[in-house]
């Protein structure tokens, strides 16, 4: 549920309290002046009766047999304006027959719901009736008895209530309809605020709010922007660092693959010499000539690895002959094993590929086709590498089995490393599901105003690269973000 839409759910939930407390407030006003319009009614009675005793007593002249004649027209119309529509009043003179007169039983509103009905006695239950004494010459010559009669009541109560609830239901909708329109502007703000939060969470730390009229509102935009200055520089510092320290850890590599080949290399380039001549010049000589052979297997043993640890330490061809040769070399000494197949696709010239990006890329592909054999069994991996004007994208697909979800969960440090030399360079590094195994995709950016930090990676237009999956090949695309 919406902000929005949750507090005019509660605007109104407030205004059908309100009006329910109207309506029970409105209901108990009805009813005490039922109650009162009852008690005037008996007392203009009793009043009335009074006179036309006396004036009766005194035309006569005696106090006999005055009770049936006090109030000759007691059912005629002119008794009824002593008593208020709805009510009906009892008269019982000393020793005569109780007159009942109603008035205004039909006026008194239009009929009333069953439901309501019932529910009015079960709340409110009968009215009380008033009873009044009529006195004469200090003695109780009569009573009178006011009743509200029940029906009248409830329809009269009905009256108010319709016109109450149906007043406070326009009144409710007007409320509801300027509640939706007010809360809605004075929440726009927070629908910005949400957008370059959003902005932001995806990578975006360009994204800034400006200055709200609201002070609230106000407060958290320049929290949010503080926010994105704060992520803005630390992911700077973290690029820069992270940069470094590859720079550092290839020029250690370097170093040491030096180390190697001068030192390490050159003594066994000498001990295969050394083997060679003894056993040219043991032929007389059957158990030297057997260990000179077996110092020659194990020399040459030792050069391949050392040649293969040169290789990984420092891509030979990456800085002579550029990117796509080293590649063409790496790939060509995994097809030595009889399994899995290699192949490589390069769809673009690579030969503009800055130095640190082309180290970055060569390094993803060494480490993909290094954790697809060390990890999986596949029978097939396919390399595939794209240039655009503004970024190159490498794709490496097998079909050795795993799932992206255990990757995501626990990164070994292959797949750690190859994420934060990407992004290290402003770029991006995803792995998804190929055909029976993995797919790892990464886009480095090219641009020279991408690489120095001036803008930031999510303002380019996002590559992915779409897999064919009937075909052995792969196949790049751009789409847009």
């Amino acid at each position: 549920m919406s902000l929005l839409v949750g507090l005019v759910l509660r605007v109104m939930a407030v205004v059908a309290l309100c009006v329910a407390g109207a309506t029970a407030w409105m209901v108990l006003e009805v009813h005490r002046g039922i109650h009162d319009e009852a008690v005037g009614s008996a007392d203009r009675v009793v009043r009335e009766a009074q006179e036309l005793a006396w004036r009766e007593l005194t035309w006569r002249g005696s106090a006999g047999r005055y009770a049936k004649y006090a109030f000759p027209d007691w059912r005629s119309s002119h008794t009824l304006r002593f008593i208020s529509p709805g009510n009906c009043v009892a008269l019982t003179w000393e020793g005569e027959a109780t007159q009942t007169q109603c008035s205004g039983l039909e006026t008194a509103g239009g009929p009333s719901p069953a439901w309501f009905e019932a529910l009015h006695r079960r709340l409110l239950g009968q009215s009380v009736p008033v009873r009044r004494s009529i006195t004469l010459n200090r003695r109780e010559a009569g009573t009178v008895i006011a009743t509200p009669d029940p029906g009248a009541m409830v329809r009269q109560v009905w009256r108010q209530v319709r016109v109450l609830v149906g007043t406070a239901f326009a009144m409710a909708v007007c409320i509801g309809l300027l509640a939706t329109v007010v809360i809605g502007l004075t929440l726009r703000p927070a629908a910005l605020i949400t957008r370059v939060l959003a902005r932001l969470e995806h990578g975006d730390l360009a994204a800034r709010l400006p200055r709200l009229r609201s002070g609230g509102f106000d407060r958290i935009a320049g929290a949010v922007n503080a926010l994105g200055h704060g992520l803005e520089r630390s992911t700077a510092e973290r690029k820069a660092l992270t940069q470094r320290l590859f720079q550092v850890q290839e020029e250690e590599r370097r170093a040491l693959a030096r180390e190697l080949h001068d030192e390490f290399g050159q003594c066994l380039t000498a001990t295969g010499a050394l083997a060679a001549a003894i056993q040219a010049g043991a032929a007389d000589r059957p158990d030297l000539h057997e260990d000179a052979q077996a110092i020659s297997r194990i020399t040459r043993q030792m050069m391949q690895t050392l040649r293969e640890a040169l290789a990984h330490l420092r891509p030979p061809d990456l800085d002579e002959f550029g990117l796509q040769r080293a590649l063409q070399r790496l790939v060509a000494t995994w097809q030595r094993r009889e399994t899995p197949a290699f192949r490589l696709a390069v769809d673009d010239d690579l030969s503009g590929v800055p130095g640190p990006v082309a180290l970055s890329v060569y390094r993803v592909v060494q480490e993909c086709l290094t954790n697809a054999v060390r990890h999986g069994r596949p029978t097939e991996i396919n390399v595939q590498l794209g240039v655009s004007a503004d970024a190159v994208v490498v794709v490496v697909r097998d079909d050795g089995g795993g799932v992206p979800a255990d990757t995501d969960g626990a990164e070994g440090h292959g797949l750690l490393g190859m994420r934060e030399r990407v992004e290290a360079l402003g770029g991006r590094l995803w792995i998804g599901s190929a055909r029976n195994g993995l797919r790892i995709e990464a886009v480095i950016p090219i641009a020279r105003h991408v690489l120095d930090g001036s803008v930031p990676i999510s303002a380019l237009p996002a590559h992915r690269a779409s897999v064919d999956r009937d075909e052995t090949s792969l196949s790049l695309g751009r789409v847009a973000a």
